[in-house]
C-alpha cells in the first residue's frame, strides 16, 4: 500500500496542486498542499479497509475537488481567492461548475503548464526555481531534491522555504498566452523535468536505483512543452529527444536478478526501437533554430550510443568532442567526469584518469559513488588491483540504496571473482551513460 500510495504521489500530487491553485490563487498555495496531503492521507485509510478502487487517480481527484467545494463553500468571506475566477467561486450556481472544470484533464495540462512558469519567478535564481517545480509539481522531498542539486538537505530546505513565501506573493498563475517573459522563465522550466528523469534514470532513492515511473512522469511533464507553440521550441525538442534515447535503454539498466547493468553488459536488442525512432525525429526537428543548448548535445551523446551495434562500434571520438561542447555550455564536474571516462575508451585509462584529476571542484563529488567506481575501474584496466579495491570500497561507502551497493561489491571483490564476474566484459565502466 505505501509503494502504491508513493507512486501515486509522484503522478498525481502535481497535477492536483495545479488545479487546486487555479482555484484558490497562487497566494493559498500552503492550503491546496494540504488539501493534497488530505487527500493522500484519506485514501490510504480507506484503501487499507475497502481496498483499492479500479481507478485511483480518478478517486483522488474527486476527493481534492470535494475538499475544494467544502472549502470555498465554508470559507468564502475568510479568505480571498483566485482573482482571475472573481465572482464566480461566489455564488453556488456556478461555483461547482468552475471546480469540476479545474479538475478537466485538459484544464490540468494547462495549469500544470502555468503552475510551472509560476515557480520560476525572476525573484528567485533559477536553482530555487527548478527546486520548487521539482518539490511542488514532482512530487519531490527536499531530500531529493537536494541530492539532484548535489547539495545539503537543511540548505535546500531553506531554500524551498523561501521560493515558497516569493511564489505566495502572487495571486494568479502565470498566464503564457499574456506575459511577455516566457523564453527568460523557459529555461528552468525545462530543467525540472530533465532532473526528474534523471532521478528515475540513476538517483539518490533509498531502496531504488532505477525508478521507471519517475522518468515516464517526467516525459509527460516535458510533452507538455509541445502542446503550447510558445514553448514548443527547438530546445524543447531535443529535451524530449534525449528522454527518449535514454528511456529506450530502460529495459536493460537492471538484470534479471535485479543487479544494475553497465552499458557494456546491456543487451542492446533489448533496448526500445520505437523509442530509439521518435528520439531521432525529434533531434531532427530540433535543428530547425538558429543556437545549440546543453538538450542538444545531450541528445546528441544519446543517440550515438542508441545507434552503435556495440560499445567498441561506439563513436568515441565524437563523444568526447560533444562533451567537450558541453563543457563549454555547462560547466559541471558530473559533465566533467563523464568526458573523461568517455576519453579512457577513446585513448585508454591512463588518459581517463588525468582527465579526472584535471576536474574543478571535483570536491562537489566527494559523495558521489559513481566518482570513485569510475577511479576503481580505470586503475583496475592499469593492473593497481589494491588502489582499485580501495576506491571500490569508498564507491560502497557512498551507494545510495542496495542496487548500488551490490554493484560496488561486485566490483571491488578480490581479482579472481572479479575475473569471474567480468568473464565477458573486459571494458565495464560502472558509471552512468548519461550526464
Amino acid at each position: 500500500m505505501a509503494e502504491l500510495g508513493d507512486h501515486l504521489f509522484r503522478r498525481e500530487a502535481g497535477r492536483m496542486v495545479a488545479a487546486l491553485t487555479r482555484l484558490f490563487g497562487v497566494h493559498n498555495l500552503a492550503l491546496a498542499e494540504d488539501v493534497v496531503q488530505d487527500a493522500f492521507v484519506r485514501a490510504l485509510e480507506v484503501w487499507e479497509l475497502r481496498g483499492v478502487p479500479e481507478n485511483p487517480s480518478a478517486w483522488l481527484m474527486a476527493t481534492a475537488k470535494n475538499r475544494a467545494l467544502d472549502i470555498l463553500r465554508r470559507e468564502q468571506t475568510a479568505r480571498t481567492y483566485a482573482p482571475e475566477l472573481g465572482r464566480l467561486l461566489e455564488s453556488e450556481w456556478t461555483l461547482a461548475p468552475v471546480v469540476a472544470e479545474a479538475f478537466g484533464e485538459s484544464a490540468i495540462r494547462d495549469d500544470q503548464l502555468r503552475m510551472m512558469f509560476s515557480c520560476c519567478h525572476p525573484r528567485l535564481p533559477k536553482a530555487a526555481q527548478v527546486a520548487l517545480i521539482l518539490n511542488i509539481l514532482c512530487g519531490f522531498g527536499v531530500s531529493e531534491v537536494a541530492a539532484a542539486f548535489l547539495t545539503k538537505q537543511p540548505a535546500m530546505e531553506k531554500r524551498i522555504a523561501r521560493g515558497k513565501k516569493v511564489l505566495a506573493r502572487s495571486n494568479r498563475l502565470f498566464d503564457l498566452s499574456e506575459e511577455c517573459d516566457v523564453p527568460d522563465r523557459l529555461q528552468s522550466v525545462q530543467r525540472a523535468p530533465y532532473l526528474l528523469f534523471n532521478e528515475g534514470y540513476h538517483g539518490a532513492h533509498a531502496e531504488l536505483a532505477v525508478r521507471g515511473e519517475l522518468c515516464v512522469e517526467a516525459m509527460r511533464m516535458a510533452e507538455l512543452l509541445l502542446a503550447n507553440p510558445r514553448t514548443a521550441t527547438p530546445e524543447s525538442h531535443a529535451l524530449i529527444a534525449l528522454m527518449c534515447f535514454n528511456a529506450a535503454r530502460l529495459p536493460t539498466r537492471v538484470d534479471a536478478v535485479g543487479n544494475l547493468s553497465p552499458l557494456c553488459e546491456q543487451d542492446r536488442a533489448r533496448w526500445d526501437a520505437s523509442l530509439i525512432a521518435k528520439g531521432e525525429s525529434l533531434l531532427d526537428h530540433s535543428a530547425t533554430g538558429d543556437s545549440i543548448s546543453e538538450f542538444h548535445v545531450e541528445a546528441a551523446i544519446a543517440s550515438l550510443h542508441a545507434r552503435a551495434p556495440s560499445m567498441e562500434e561506439t563513436s568515441w571520438p565524437m563523444i568526447v568532442a560533444l562533451y567537450d561542447t558541453l563543457l563549454e555550455l555547462r560547466p559541471s564536474p558530473v559533465v566533467a567526469l563523464n568526458r573523461a571516462i568517455a576519453l579512457a575508451e577513446r585513448d585508454g585509462a591512463a588518459c581517463g584518469l588525468a582527465a579526472i584529476e584535471e576536474i574543478a571542484d571535483v570536491e562537489r563529488l566527494a559523495e558521489y559513488p559513481f566518482y570513485f567506481a569510475a577511479l576503481g575501474e580505470l586503475e583496475q584496466r592499469l593492473g593497481r588491483g589494491d588502489a582499485a579495491r580501495e576506491h571500490f570500497l569508498m564507491a560502497k561507502e557512498r551507494a545510495r540504496n542496495p542496487m548500488e551497493r551490490r554493484f560496488f561489491e561486485r566490483q571491488a571483490a578480490p581479482s579472481d571473482s572479479r575475473e569471474l564476474n567480468r568473464a565477458a566484459t573486459s571494458r565495464g565502466i560502472p558509471y552512468p551513460e548519461n550526464t
